[in-house]
């Protein structure tokens, strides 16, 4: 067994030297890289997209699975589709339909316009005929006066240009109505071209509906819960994915009320995320919000009496993120550094650093 004379000294050493780390630490831990700086603790997060339904129906086809990235305009599910087929070969034979009613109408404009050709020949006809009438009556008449000729023959040319004259006028009735008859059939080929258009447009309809049951994705970005499964009947404008599109990366943070009016757009920002304190991500301001609000209850603040805070929002570059897509993860937590003095340079331990 020690004796006491020999512990008291291993103690008074061991004393001395937590006394000697408490000072160093105390000395030498990071208190920030100056008054021309501030920070706000803030998390990742991306613009997100929900991927859902135009129209009612049960979801035939899930494509993707969740974590997977997709690319603007990949298919990520399918509707089941047959009651739209259906309707479109419905569709398409009311415009088969239509389009022969079109040609039987012109057919028929074709059949009207003959016989208004034929009616003007039968007219020219029946005028050639009171025209003859006519002059043989003159001279019936003229031989009549000379006493070459009988009354009973005057009368009689006077009854022919008579019922000339009734033929030339039912002639031109007869040219009338076929002219009518052009017209109205002119009108059918009106109502065939219409009816024609609506099935073409109901055609076009249905199609789209067709393609609108294919759920793409309208952006790149990577799939991050699928909401529905194979199966289930979902309503219109119902939910099957959610993306989030890795284009668009921001850190949303609060600074204080009398640092937000010091803030520019565009202004640097540098991000040090939790998960990996090696690095030094560049951003650049991108929002800052216009009115302020009390400090929400997850937002740490350096005072206790800095009740109003404003939200801020750093947009990491797009050249960034492209490069390491597979590594960007929402919700991480981080502190986002922001330089108020322009003169300043950014100290050592917050140079941008980023992964190769």
């Amino acid at each position: 067994m020690t004796p006491p004379k020999t512990l008291l000294p291993i103690a008074l050493a061991l004393a001395a030297a937590l006394a000697a780390g408490a000072y160093a630490w105390t000395a030498l831990r990071h208190t920030g890289p100056g008054e021309g700086f501030v920070s706000g603790n803030g998390r990742i997060e991306a613009t997100e997209i929900d991927v859902a339904s135009k129209y009612p129906g049960r979801l035939q086809d899930v494509l993707v699975a969740e974590g997977d990235l997709v690319q603007a305009g990949q298919p990520l599910a399918r509707m089941q589709v047959q009651t739209l087929e259906a309707q479109r070969d419905e569709a398409q034979a009311r415009q088969q339909q239509a389009a022969a009613a079109i040609r039987s109408a012109e057919a028929q404009v074709a059949v009207r316009e003959s016989d208004v050709l034929a009616a003007q020949a039968v007219l020219a006809a029946r005028e050639t005929d009171l025209e003859a009438a006519s002059l043989r009556l003159r001279r019936s008449e003229s031989l009549s006066r000379e006493g070459a000729s009988s009354e009973q023959e005057v009368d009689d040319d006077r009854a022919r240009v008579r019922s000339a004259g009734a033929a030339v006028a039912a002639a031109q009735a007869q040219l009338a109505a076929a002219r009518s008859a052009v017209t109205a059939a002119s009108t059918q080929v009106g109502g065939a071209r219409a009816a024609n258009s609506a099935a073409e447009a109901t055609v076009a309809r249905v199609k789209a509906d067709l393609d609108d049951s294919v759920l793409a994705a309208p952006r790149a970005g990577r799939v991050q819960y699928r909401i529905a499964q194979p199966g289930e009947v979902i309503a219109g404008g119902g939910k099957v994915l959610n993306l989030v599109d890795l284009s668009d990366v921001y850190m949303s943070f609060f600074v204080p009320e009398t640092v937000a009016g010091r803030l520019a757009l565009g202004a640097e920002v540098h991000l040090v995320l939790d998960a990996a304190p090696q690095y030094v991500i560049p951003a650049r301001i991108s929002f800052v919000a216009s009115t302020a609000q009390f400090t929400p209850k997850t937002v740490e603040t350096a005072s206790e009496r800095q009740k109003l805070m404003f939200k801020v929002k750093a947009r990491i570059p797009d050249e960034l993120l492209k490069k390491h897509l597979q590594q960007v993860k929402t919700g991480l937590p981080g502190v986002a550094w922001l330089k108020l003095d322009a003169q300043a340079a950014w100290p050592a331990e917050l140079a941008v650093k980023v992964p190769e």
